[in-house]
């Protein structure tokens, strides 16, 4: 049986990431020390003037971009097993995008656990370059920021800021992404099927009384399906769009009901009492206690 290629593929010039299409630099301390937001954005620009590695397309990645590296199946760090990169720091990593409600704050992610912050720009973090090779090959749907702020939360113009709302990457998304059709939503963009109601339950529940109450809804056939399930903690940040706040979904989403906590299916490695889960109002990702109840449910299918 031959083995399955490798998702991850070192080159000369960087590490391209196939099941994304980025190419990230295989050394993710080359900043040698903490920057501030600013200071990061600053770095790699100088990096296009230097021509690092013979490319002067490298940008600090995206929310989206640095959060598709992480694997929730590893610690310190939290990348894919065998990955090739070196100088990892199992600390907090700088995204290019800015917090959509706190526009001061920018979006960092923890690399020893892979949990999603906002910080004040100010705070000093690592910086990992990223470059997108080939725009036809990139998987990844756009954070939605259209807009840039300076370090104190002004609006800028984009342009020359090398920040998400000046490159706008990734896939382009149908105008018409969600179709509603009775209880349901399709999200186009994924091939997944949400419920339309974002809070089936009625209130928090635990993280098992969650998946009991979506076994019930399939011995059911709720909405004429019986393969509803808890979604996965990607699945849930794919419906999250960085131009929005409270709650931070795309302005266009038909969905009622929406709470600010949802449970996933994807369980913590820190500890295995938590399980992680989705933040709402402006698209934080972190964890819950499985025994409390302490978040919603948002029952999903698919991708068709």
């Amino acid at each position: 049986m031959s083995r399955p290629a490798p998702r991850l593929i070192e080159l000369e010039d960087g590490v391209l990431d196939s099941r994304t299409g980025l190419a990230w630099a295989v050394n993710a301390g080359l900043s040698e020390f903490p920057l501030t937001w600013t200071e990061a954005l600053d770095f790699v620009h100088n990096l296009n003037n230097d021509a690092y590695l013979g490319h002067h397309d490298w940008k600090l990645p995206n929310r989206r971009e640095l959060f598709s590296l992480m694997s929730h199946k590893h610690i310190n760090p939290s990348l894919p097993a065998g990955h090739p990169f070196i100088n990892v720091f199992p600390g907090y990593y700088w995204t290019s995008t800015t917090c959509a409600r706190l526009p001061d704050q920018a979006w960092y992610i923890h690399l020893g656990g892979a949990k999603v912050y906002k910080g004040m720009k100010r705070q000093s973090y690592m910086v990992w370059p990223v470059r997108i090779p080939d725009s036809e090959r990139l998987t990844l749907l756009p954070t939605g920021q259209t807009s840039c702020y300076d370090a104190e939360g002004k609006m800028v113009r984009c342009a020359g800021t090398g920040q998400d709302g000046e490159f706008q990457a990734g896939n382009s998304i149908d105008a018409a992404r969600f179709q509603s059709q009775q209880d349901v939503v399709r999200d186009t963009a994924t091939g997944l099927t949400w419920l339309q109601s974002a809070n089936p339950s009625g209130s928090m529940v635990d993280w098992n009384a969650a998946i009991a109450w979506i076994d019930r809804m399939n011995q059911n056939h709720a909405h004429g399906y019986d393969d509803w399930r808890l979604p996965d903690i990607r699945e849930l940040e794919s419906l999250i769009h960085m131009d929005a706040h409270t709650p931070a979904l795309p302005p266009d989403h038909p969905f009622t009901d929406i709470q600010e906590f949802y449970w996933s299916a994807t369980r913590s490695m820190y500890d295995t009492r938590y399980a992680w889960a989705l933040y709402t109002r402006d698209g934080y990702i972190g964890v819950g206690h499985k025994p409390q109840a302490e978040c919603y449910i948002w029952p999903v299918r698919g991708p068709a």
